[in-house]
């Protein structure tokens, strides 16, 4: 599995951001997270960045916001920004573009956002055409498999910090599964970031 997606995907899908250009933004990355929010991760999350000053982007499943919204307002009051990951974590791949498309406008009636990441990075050109029309759909440059129960909490701590560098975009997940390698992960990046003279900000678009 990679950590930085191959060059072919990028050029398939020239509507999706994945790394934002080191001149536009130098100095910053983007951490973000997706498949929240989670009760218990969420609020720990958010209280690792403001150990840091840090800022992030949630992409949240609309059912997740639907079912928690003190947390999604959690996030908002903390000054980060959220993203819109559908209602219910479908696979583009396996979808018709009409259904796919109604499932994320399903999760904007709880997000209200312009920024839309596809879960498991499976989306098909014509849906994301579509949602492209509305969406600023952003992706990622460096994938830290935090959910991989078959990858360490060091591996996982390698994955991101031998690949960040100014504009990248880094996912990690707000999700119990993750908090395992999350846990040991996110405050480490954030210490080798400051280390680096990086900021970790929020996605505005």
């Amino acid at each position: 599995m990679y950590i930085e997606p191959p060059k072919i995907v990028k050029r398939l899908f020239p509507d999706l951001i994945w790394s934002f250009s080191q001149q536009e933004v130098d100095g910053k990355v983007f951490i973000t997270f997706d498949d929240g929010p989670t009760p218990e991760i969420t609020p720990w999350i958010l209280d690792t960045l403001s150990k840091f000053d840090a800022k992030a982007t949630f992409f949240c499943l609309g059912k997740n916001v639907e079912q928690y919204p003190e947390l999604f307002q959690m996030i908002l009051e903390g000054g980060h920004a959220v993203g819109n990951h559908t209602y219910s974590h479908q696979k583009g791949w396996e979808m018709r573009t009409g259904r796919y498309v109604e499932d994320v406008d399903l999760a904007d009636n709880f997000i209200h956002s312009n920024l839309f990441r596809p879960p498991y990075g499976r989306i098909k050109p014509a849906q994301a055409r579509r949602l492209s029309e509305r969406y600023k759909l952003i992706m990622w440059d460096v994938l830290s498999r935090d959910y991989s129960q078959l990858v360490s909490p060091r591996s996982c701590l390698n994955n991101v910090v031998k690949h960040v560098k100014s504009g990248s975009i880094v996912l990690f997940h707000d999700s119990r599964k993750a908090y395992r390698n999350l846990s040991y992960t996110l405050p480490r990046t954030l210490e080798f970031l400051r280390s680096k003279g990086l900021e970790s900000v929020k996605i505005e678009l």
